[in-house]
C-alpha cells in the first residue's frame, strides 16, 4: 500500500511540474523529500516532513475559508501534519473536516499547490521544514463552519481581494492568483 500511495504522489508531483514548469526547484525538494528512506510522512522526522492543506472553496469558488492560526498567527488556509497519512489529499480532507466542522466537503484531484517553508521552534519543539502539498476542497451547502482550538478564528474570504492585497500571506496570494487564473 505504502509503495502504491507513494508511486501516485510521485506522479502527482509529476503532473504538477509539467502544469507549473517555473515551480521545477520546488518540486524537485519534494520529490527528494519522497525518496528519503526515513519516513517524511511523520512529523517526528525533524529534517523535515510532508504536511497537507487544503484551498477551501465555497460553492460559488469566489471565497475560501481561512484560519486565523494560533501558533503562527497569521490568516493561512486550513491543513497540518499527515500523521502517517501517505495519500495526501485524505490528510488534507481530514484537516479541512477537524478545523472547520463543516459537512459535505469533497476533495479535488490533483495538486493545487506546493509550499515548503520554515516552522520556528515552538514548546520544545526545534524549527523545522514543512513540505505543504495543497489540495482544493470545496464547501456543500452549508458553510456554517466551527472553529477549532487550532484557530483564534475562521473566516470565508473574497478570492479576487487577497490576490489583490499586498498584506495577504505570500502562499496565500499565489493561490488566490493560481485559482482566480485556472482555466
Amino acid at each position: 500500500m505504502d509503495a502504491d500511495q507513494d508511486r501516485a504522489l510521485a506522479g502527482a508531483l509529476a503532473d504538477y511540474a509539467a502544469r507549473w514548469p517555473a515551480e521545477a526547484d520546488t518540486v524537485a525538494l519534494f520529490q527528494a523529500l519522497l525518496a528519503d528512506a526515513e519516513d517524511p510522512f511523520r512529523r517526528e522526522r525533524r529534517a523535515g516532513h510532508f504536511t497537507a492543506s487544503c484551498w477551501l472553496v465555497d460553492r460559488t469558488g469566489e471565497r475560501v475559508l481561512l484560519t486565523h492560526h494560533r501558533k503562527l498567527g497569521l490568516w493561512l488556509q486550513l491543513g497540518g501534519h499527515a500523521d502517517g497519512e501517505r495519500a495526501l489529499h485524505l490528510a488534507a480532507l481530514r484537516e479541512a473536516e477537524e478545523e472547520s466542522g463543516l459537512p459535505g466537503l469533497q476533495v479535488a484531484p490533483g495538486i493545487f499547490d506546493l509550499d515548503r517553508h520554515w516552522i520556528p521552534e515552538h514548546k520544545g519543539v526545534p524549527a523545522h521544514w514543512h513540505y505543504d502539498v495543497r489540495y482544493v476542497v470545496t464547501a456543500g451547502d452549508d458553510e456554517a463552519y466551527v472553529v477549532s482550538e487550532e484557530s483564534l478564528d475562521l473566516a470565508w474570504r473574497p478570492i479576487a481581494a487577497l490576490a489583490a492585497d499586498p498584506a495577504t500571506d505570500g502562499s496565500v496570494g499565489r493561490m488566490a492568483r493560481k485559482w482566480l487564473a485556472r482555466s
